[in-house]
């Protein structure tokens, strides 16, 4: 049995949250949480509240003792891509993309 979960169109990029998702990948819920706390990027914060419900919903569904979850998989897509215009010198413009992604964490047990 296992519990999933989602977080979608989150203003963080892709890139940015993979570097965080992969140090935790595979790890044991309670471990990964800990690391969680003291990572200082700003994906982190997100993570951690995600993974937080992902062990709620482990609860939920009365899969198994807390202290034995583990991440089984975790991922992240790329959302859809907000551009806005800036405004340069002599008249042009330069597009800003603001990505989003999409975060999936799966627990399991041991």
């Amino acid at each position: 049995m296992e519990a999933r979960a989602k977080l979608r169109y989150i203003r963080v990029t892709p890139r940015k949250a993979r570097l965080v998702v992969d140090v935790i990948r595979g790890k044991r819920a309670g471990d990964a949480l800990n690391i969680l706390k003291f990572m200082p990027q700003h994906a982190s914060k997100v993570i951690e509240k995600l993974l937080r419900s992902a062990i709620a919903n482990a609860e939920q569904k009365n899969i198994s003792d807390v202290d034995r979850l583990k991440i089984t998989t975790a991922f992240v897509d790329q959302g859809p891509v907000m551009k806005r215009m800036m405004p340069r010198a002599m008249g042009r413009a330069n597009i800003i993309k603001k990505r989003t992604s999409h975060i999936t964490l799966v627990l399991g047990e041991e």
